[in-house]
């Protein structure tokens, strides 16, 4: 009788021990927040002060952040506001930038990506990036005019369309992302992709009428078929219910001359996703609100828990 109760009582404890996830928190697990936010111009575009930018990351709550469209002019926000936050700073090229509370030892050779040091000396990998926005499918596929890209039908034209538009970049990254994906070090990756997921883009949200048609759009794929989790995705795996849109608050839902979209992401390998968050301008586009909000993009933040081997 003794034993069946100790055997009870084991299997009662080792039970309050499994997370939502299915991954034991015996302790070792490292809790961090992992934010994705297209600036819009510096963060200076929608007229606000340098000062609202840096409320919507404390408001996020976010460790890291990924940072896009990080110049005006030739004026880089990036750089001041890690200075505002008490941060350290990384300027990629070409308008982004990583910004952390912990140190950044060292960047991949074309600066898709930095290793960072977290407080328990565990490190990680993060990589950032910012895809071109043209042609861009959901107008090419929905005839709204945008550059000088072709009005097209069909999956597979967007697909086309989509490689096109951004597989030189995407195989660029891919040569540093790669490696680093088959270590044990835990990897994360934010962005502003331009490009839908085909998470989203889905035949049952097609037959809702959500989506013109579905798309297995090959960047998101990709990342996916590597093995990375889509955080968002993996929080709110109903794409029906949960659009997660991040394209965009400038204009209403129904402006026959814009279609709204979820087009920044985070990524990760080698942590479980707690939960995911849009950060925006109001309860009813966004899980955390601030406006006036500076953006023309909505932030994503994503809870994570990285198990240290």
């Amino acid at each position: 009788m003794r034993m069946i109760c100790r055997t009870a009582l084991f299997l009662l404890f080792a039970a309050c021990l499994i997370t939502r996830q299915g991954m034991a928190d015996d302790g070792t697990g490292i809790k961090i927040r992992a934010m994705t936010f297209n600036l819009w111009r510096g963060g200076l575009n929608g007229g606000q002060p340098l000062d609202q930018t840096v409320k919507a990351i404390q408001i996020s709550k976010a460790d890291i952040v990924g940072l896009q469209e990080t110049h005006r002019g030739e004026d880089d926000s990036s750089a001041k506001i890690a200075e505002m936050l008490g941060w350290h700073h990384f300027a990629q090229g070409g308008g982004t930038a990583i910004i952390s509370r912990f140190p950044i030892l060292e960047s991949t050779e074309r600066k898709w990506g930095v290793q960072i040091q977290l407080e328990t000396q565990q490190k990680i990998y993060f990589f950032n990036v910012h895809f071109p926005a043209s042609p861009y499918q959901p107008y090419q596929i929905l005839k709204i005019p945008y550059g000088d890209a072709p009005f097209i039908t069909t999956s597979e034209e967007a697909v086309e369309w989509a490689k096109k538009s951004r597989g030189r970049q995407l195989n660029s990254l891919f040569e540093e992302l790669s490696p680093v994906l088959k270590g044990a070090i835990p990897v994360i990756l934010t962005g502003d992709f331009n490009e839908p997921s085909f998470q989203d883009w889905t035949s049952e949200a097609s037959e809702k009428g959500i989506v013109p048609l579905a798309v297995p759009y090959p960047t998101t794929k990709r990342v996916v078929d590597a093995g990375m989790l889509d955080a968002y995705r993996s929080a709110w795996p109903d794409e029906l219910k949960a659009r997660g849109y991040t394209w965009t608050n400038r204009t209403l839902p129904d402006d026959p001359k814009d279609f709204h979209d979820r087009i920044d992401f985070i990524f990760v390998k080698a942590c479980s996703v707690i939960g995911a968050q849009v950060v925006g301008e109001s309860k009813t586009n966004a899980d955390l609100v601030l406006a006036p909000w500076p953006s023309d993009h909505r932030a994503v933040v994503a809870s994570l828990e990285i198990n240290t081997p």
